[in-house]
C-alpha cells in the first residue's frame, strides 16, 4: 500500500494535564491542599497572596448572586462560616495557628480529640467493601484479599494462599476468589489489588475513556511490554507493537501520566495533623445549610507585576512567563472546582441524611457511594476522592465525611435500617439491661426482630464486638 498522508477532523477525551491536577487538589485534605498551595506560590512567581481580603470559598456562580441580591433568603449562607445556629448570638469562632478552635462546641475543647487519624490504605479499602452489594461469603474472601494488600497497593499473596487463609470458616477455590478480586480492583485508588506492574497499570488504563488516544496501544504496551520497555525505547517499541514513533510516543507518554504504586496516595497524613473542618453545616430557619470553610484564608491570585511584564520582556522570557501564567490560570480554576464538587456532596449528604444530623446515629440512613454519584450526575471514584479524608462541622461535633455513608439491612416493612443504627440499638438495649441477667447475642436478635429488624445472632455478633461490648457472660454484674 503506498504511504499517503491525510488531514481529518475528530473528538477525543484525552487525561489532560489539568484533569489530573483536578483529580490530585479534589482527593487532598484541607491541610494538605494549603500545603499544595503554599509550594504551588513559591515555585510560580505568577501566583501571589492577597492579604486585602478573604478567601470567599463559595463558587463563582454563589458569589455574584449574593453580590447582586444581598437580602434574598440565599444571602444566608454567606454569613454561615460566622453565624453557628442564625441567630447572630454564637460566632463561628477564628482558628488559630495550631488549627484548633476556640469555644469549640463539640463538647470538649481538648485540641487532642481533633487529631487527625491516620487512614491506612486498608482502611479506605474496607469502608468501600462495607458499602458494596455481596453475600455474606464474598465479603469474608473480600477482607482476606484487602488484608493481603501492601502498602503500594499490590497483591503479593498468591490465590491458594489466600483459599488456605479462608479455612476453615470459608472454602473457596481460587476461581471464586479471582472473581472477588475483580470487584476489590474496582475499588479507589485504580490499580488496587494488582498482582504485578503490568496489571496495575492496566487496571487504571480501564479507567480511561474509550476515546482516549493511543490507549490500546498503551494498553499493549502494559500487558506485553513492560518489563523490556526501559531497553526499547520509543523506536523499539514502535517497532514491537507494529505503530508509527509518534503513537509509541503517545503510548508511553500516557503510561507515564498513570501511578505505579496507587496505594501510596493514601494513608500518608502525619500523625500530629489536627482536624481542620472543609465544610460547616448549619440550620437557618429550619434549613440545613452548607458552605466551605476557609473563610479566614488569605486570598490566591495572579501577581499582576510580572503579568504586565510579559508584554514588556523578550521572548524567551514571555514564553517562560506565559507558561506560568497559563499553570496559575489552571490551579485557580481547579481550587474553584474543588469547591464546587464538595459542595454538591455536601448537599446531596444533607438532603439524604438530614434524618442524622437531627436525631443522631440511629437515624443514619444505608446510603452507598453510587446513590450520591447518581444523584449529582459524577462517577463513583470522583465521589470516592471528594469525601476521602474531608471532615465537617456540624451542630453534632466534627465529623468525617465517610460518617455519612453506611451499608443497609432490610427490615419487616420493606425498608432498611443502616448497620449503624442497628449498632446504637444494640448499644440501648444493652445499657438498658438487667446486670445480673445480661442478653445474649441470640436474646439480642429477638428484640431486634420485634423491633422489625430482623438480623442473625452471629451479625449481632460482629456489631457487638465492633462497639467493644463484651459477651454476655463477661457482663455480669452483683448489684
Amino acid at each position: 500500500m503506498k504511504p499517503r498522508l491525510q488531514t481529518s477532523l475528530g473528538q477525543h477525551l484525552v487525561m489532560t494535564p489539568q484533569l489530573r491536577q483536578a483529580l490530585h487538589l479534589l482527593q487532598l485534605s484541607s491541610v494538605e491542599l494549603e500545603s499544595e498551595i503554599a509550594a504551588a506560590v513559591e515555585s510560580n512567581p505568577l501566583l501571589d497572596w492577597d492579604e486585602t481580603a478573604p478567601i470567599s470559598t463559595l463558587p463563582v456562580s454563589e458569589r455574584t448572586r449574593d453580590t447582586d441580591d444581598s437580602n434574598a433568603p440565599d444571602s444566608a449562607e454567606r454569613e454561615a462560616a460566622q453565624s453557628w445556629e442564625g441567630d447572630g448570638d454564637e460566632r463561628w469562632p477564628e482558628r488559630g495557628a495550631s488549627g484548633g478552635h476556640s469555644g469549640d462546641r463539640d463538647g470538649d475543647s481538648d485540641p487532642a480529640d481533633r487529631m487527625v487519624q491516620t487512614e491506612s490504605l486498608q482502611d479506605h479499602l474496607f469502608w468501600q467493601l462495607h458499602l458494596s452489594t455481596m453475600s455474606a461469603r464474598d465479603r469474608n474472601i473480600g477482607i482476606a484479599l484487602i488484608d493481603a494488600i501492601d502498602d503500594d497497593g499490590y497483591l503479593r499473596e498468591s490465590l491458594d494462599d489466600i483459599a488456605a487463609a479462608l479455612l476453615p470458616e470459608t472454602s473457596a477455590n481460587a476461581a471464586e476468589i479471582a472473581a472477588v478480586l475483580c470487584r476489590v480492583q474496582r475499588f479507589d485508588p485504580a490499580g488496587v489489588g494488582a498482582r504485578s506492574l503490568s496489571e496495575c497499570l492496566c487496571l487504571q488504563l480501564d479507567t480511561l475513556p474509550a476515546a482516549t488516544p493511543s490507549l490500546e496501544l498503551a494498553r499493549r504496551a502494559a500487558r506485553e511490554q513492560i518489563e523490556r520497555l526501559p531497553k526499547l525505547g520509543t523506536s523499539g517499541l514502535a517497532d514491537a507493537l507494529g505503530c508509527t514513533v509518534e503513537e509509541a510516543a503517545s503510548a508511553l507518554q500516557l503510561l507515564r501520566s498513570l501511578d505505579p504504586r496507587p496505594g501510596a496516595q493514601i494513608g500518608n497524613v502525619p500523625h500530629d495533623n489536627y482536624v481542620t473542618p472543609d465544610c460547616v453545616i448549619t440550620r437557618q430557619n429550619g434549613v440545613w445549610r452548607v458552605v466551605l470553610a476557609g473563610s479566614h484564608a488569605p486570598r490566591l491570585t495572579i501577581h499582576r507585576g510580572y503579568e504586565q511584564m510579559i508584554q514588556h520582556c523578550g521572548a524567551s522570557d514571555a514564553g517562560y512567563l506565559k507558561g506560568r501564567l497559563q499553570e496559575a490560570r489552571w490551579l485557580l480554576k481547579n481550587i474553584e472546582a474543588r469547591g464546587e464538587t464538595l459542595l454538591k456532596v455536601m448537599r446531596c449528604l444533607v438532603r439524604q441524611q438530614s434524618g442524622f444530623l437531627e436525631f443522631g446515629k440511629r437515624a443514619l440512613r444505608p446510603l452507598t457511594l453510587r446513590e450520591v454519584a447518581e444523584e449529582i450526575g459524577m462517577h463513583e471514584s470522583t465521589v470516592s476522592r471528594a469525601v476521602a479524608r474531608k471532615y465537617v462541622h456540624t451542630p453534632r461535633g466534627t465529623l468525617s465525611l465517610k460518617e455519612f455513608f453506611d451499608s443497609g439491612v432490610g427490615t419487616e416493612g420493606g425498608g432498611e435500617a443502616s448497620s449503624t443504627a442497628i449498632q446504637q440499638m444494640i448499644r440501648s438495649l444493652v445499657e438498658a439491661e438487667n446486670p445480673r441477667k445480661p442478653l445474649s447475642d441470640a436474646r439480642l436478635a429477638e428484640l431486634l426482630k420485634a423491633a422489625g429488624v430482623p438480623v442473625a445472632r452471629r451479625t449481632v455478633a460482629k456489631y457487638r464486638e465492633a462497639l467493644h461490648i463484651a459477651s454476655s457472660h463477661e457482663r455480669v454484674r452483683i448489684a
